[in-house]
């Protein structure tokens, strides 16, 4: 029998001609990129079956968090994640939604917090429609569709951080972030989380982690001689590696303009979230799409997030309609922008004539039935309307297998379906297709997709680590480095006022994996070349960007004509210092600390676990790498000429000997340019310590009573009381 869950994008491209709602990516299975990425994924398989971390963690929660959930896409995208914030509410949580412009009325008649991060759904769906495939099409550059995407991207990035830190739009009550919940698209969540020095936890409709089980829902694969299963694995490599080539410069110039951060490197920025191992949790139910068995412990799949129903009172006229006569299919698609919405229409309405059949049609963002009358016959064309309550009424959904309506019509035991429509609605109404719908629905009604998924987030964090050593249900945003006592916006604000301590703050590190030492130098020299290059090309276009300036404002005096000049020399100047620094920083820097982690990377080749000697922070931790790094690699390489095999001895002892002479020189010059950057760059952080402090002194933090300052205090100098005997021994 037919999956009773496909999506009407054959039906469209045959039918219609309409381009598919997503863009996909066309893989070429024979071109020297793909089979180059493929070559980088290890066929070593996982593990067996890991449990889910809510098995094996029991416990419960009793941390009141700020949660900012940071989620891209359209309507079926937004819901999941209001049911999940209505539920995290239930623990005590602050919970903000930070979405797009369009859903500010539907996330705050859910009673949760918002935050407006601008951009156009419709715009998305409508770019994504015309250009299918990886290329854009010629009427899509014509057009400017491509710098209007990035423009678009670009303000989603910056407005996401201001989600993290900013007041409430409406109440100017302050707020920031102790943990971030985000969705793939909305492509900030991992550098805001690095900034800030917060959890992350990855949710998602769609299946975003690499497996065999099956490909990257956005790549359209054609199989050749290489391994199906192997093929699937590299499928999400590649979209990422893809994805990365069209926005890596957009998240890196946020990266470095607005949040303070170094640029994630070539090599590293498609990989990020998948080597950083954060927590992911799929909002779709394992009775439909089990949890495939190379999934670690980190990713869950904890079935569909369905809020409770809000009170609703359909529209006179549908009420009507479903009193007339028997259920009716309901055909809807929702955010999908169809070029020819007329042309689909007069299909949609023929297709339900032949079948003799009612029918409900969503107009949706393409207008269906625009210059049709709302009824006409067995046919209603209706606007929006709650699917809750609208999908307990009809027989069965044909839709444009969007996650929420897909979910939304399978609880309530809807035959879901679509390929060739006439034939499609005939299979949908048959009696085993009825009973097939009903079956999966029993299996999705005794799985509490929201609950569990909560469980899954609160099973993830680091409780020890994340909750205020003095304010317990409170969670730690300072630390107190002498003593290692993690204090809470409001009791280290009361130890601050008091004199007692002063701030400081948790980073997360990324790290550039390193593949090998020829990937690594490889990596590296492109990065040298194309920062050379886009020093290069200012130094010749930004001074005639200020010539150009000059003569739009009109003003030719010969006071402004030297100033101008003078702009033009400084512009110059700028590009020529960027473009010395990129073969300073690449020759003194970058090479050689690519040569040092690429050499110290060899033995993993090998199946041997390479030793960690920790971050390079600055310029103390660096000369600290430096020196373990040569110790170890000295006498771990000379080791191996006596307990490896004779074909592996050369290559240990010459990688390991040769990364620990290099890296005298790597990690200390690795530490000087990172304490550097700090000392430079500290806007970022200077501000988060000012939203901080903000929150801390809000009256929703008030310690009114004497008796609550004295106990923070004394409760402190207890700690590092104890902190300091440990360490002393007295």
């Amino acid at each position: 029998m037919p999956s009773l869950c496909t999506s009407l994008t054959d039906f469209f491209v045959e039918m219609t001609a309409v381009s598919r709602s997503v863009m996909v990516y066309g893989i070429d299975l024979h071109a020297r990129l793909t089979k180059t990425l493929v070559s980088l994924v290890s066929d070593k398989s996982r593990d067996p079956f890991e449990p889910s971390r809510r098995f094996t963690v029991q416990r419960g929660w009793s941390v009141r968090m700020n949660i900012v959930i940071q989620v891209v896409g359209s309507r079926g995208d937004i819901q999941p994640f209001v049911a999940l914030g209505q539920e995290l509410q239930k623990y005590g949580h602050r919970v903000r939604l930070a979405t797009l412009d369009v859903f500010v009325g539907f996330v705050k008649k859910s009673n949760l917090g918002f935050y407006p991060i601008g951009g156009e759904s419709k715009e998305l769906m409508a770019y994504m429609v015309k250009n299918p495939r990886l290329i854009p099409t010629v009427k899509s550059l014509r057009e400017g569709d491509i710098k209007k995407k990035r423009v678009m991207i670009t303000e989603i990035l910056k407005r996401c951080w201001k989600s993290c830190v900013e007041a409430d739009v409406d109440s100017q009550e302050p707020f920031v972030a102790d943990a971030i919940i985000a969705n793939p698209p909305s492509f900030a969540h991992i550098h805001c989380a690095q900034a800030l020095g917060v959890p992350l936890h990855m949710m998602f409709t769609m299946p975003w982690s690499s497996t065999k089980a099956f490909p990257h829902p956005l790549a359209n694969i054609k199989v050749g001689e290489i391994d199906p299963a192997l093929v699937n694995y590299a499928s999400y490599g590649i979209v990422e590696f893809l994805t990365w080539q069209g926005l890596g410069d957009v998240i890196n110039k946020f990266r470095r303009d607005t949040l303070d951060l170094e640029p994630v490197p070539t090599s590293v920025g498609p990989v990020l979230a998948e080597a950083l191992e954060f927590p992911f949790t799929y909002c779709w139910s394992p009775a439909l799409v089990p949890k495939p068995a190379d999934w670690c412990s980190h990713i869950d799949v904890c079935g569909f997030f369905f809020r409770d129903p809000p009170p609703y009172d359909p529209p006179t006229i549908i009420a009507e309609f479903f009193r007339t006569g028997p259920p009716p299919i309901y055909i809807g698609f929702g955010s999908i922008v169809l070029e020819d919405s007329a042309k689909v229409t007069s299909l949609l309405i023929e297709a339900v004539q032949l079948c003799s059949v009612r029918a409900i049609i969503s107009k949706g963002w393409s207008n269906l039935g625009g210059g049709h009358p709302e009824q006409a016959g067995d046919v209603l064309f209706i606007g929006d309307c709650d699917h809750e309550w609208l999908f307990q009424h009809v027989a069965a959904v044909i839709h444009h297998g969007g996650a929420g309506t897909a979910a939304c019509g399978l609880k309530y035991a809807c035959p879901t379906l679509s390929k060739y429509l006439v034939d499609a609605i005939q299979i949908l109404l048959a009696p085993q297709t009825q009973t097939a719908a009903k079956s999966l629905s029993l299996q999705m009604a005794n799985k509490q997709g929201v609950n569990a998924a909560v469980h899954s987030y609160h099973a993830n964090l680091p409780f020890e680590s994340i909750r205020c050593n003095i304010i317990h249900d409170l969670p730690a945003t300072w630390l107190y480095k002498k003593a290692s006592i993690r204090l809470s916006k409001l009791a280290a604000h009361i130890l601050v006022e008091e004199g007692v301590i002063s701030y400081e703050t948790q980073p997360i590190h990324i790290t550039n994996r390193r593949w090998n030492s020829v990937t690594s130098m490889s990596s590296v020299g492109l990065s040298i070349v194309g920062n050379m290059g886009k020093a290069t090309t200012g130094m010749l276009c930004d001074p005639y960007k200020e010539l150009k300036r000059t003569k739009s404002e009109g003003t030719s005096n010969a006071a402004h004509g030297a100033a101008t000049a003078g702009r033009m020399t400084a512009a110059g100047a700028k590009g020529f210092g960027r473009l010395y620094g990129a073969i300073f920083k690449g020759a003194i820097v970058d090479i050689p600390l690519a040569a040092a982690e690429g050499l110290r990377a060899v033995p993993k080749l090998y199946g041997e676990e390479v030793r960690d000697h920790g971050q390079v922070t600055n310029i103390q931790s660096g000369f600290s790498k430096a020196g373990k790094n040569f110790a170890f690699g000295m006498v771990d390489g000379f080791n191996d000429l006596f307990v490896r095999p004779v074909q592996q001895k050369t290559a240990r002892l010459t990688s390991k000997t040769a990364s620990a002479t290099v890296s005298i020189v790597a990690y200390p010059g690795e530490g000087i340019c990172k304490s550097l950057r700090l000392a430079v760059h500290s806007g970022t952080r200077r501000n988060i310590k000012a939203h901080k402090i903000s929150e801390g002194t809000y009256p929703s933090q008030r310690y009114a009573l004497d008796k609550e300052v004295v106990g923070v205090i004394n409760a402190f100098e207890l700690l590092r009381s104890e902190q300091r005997r440990i360490l002393t021994g007295f």
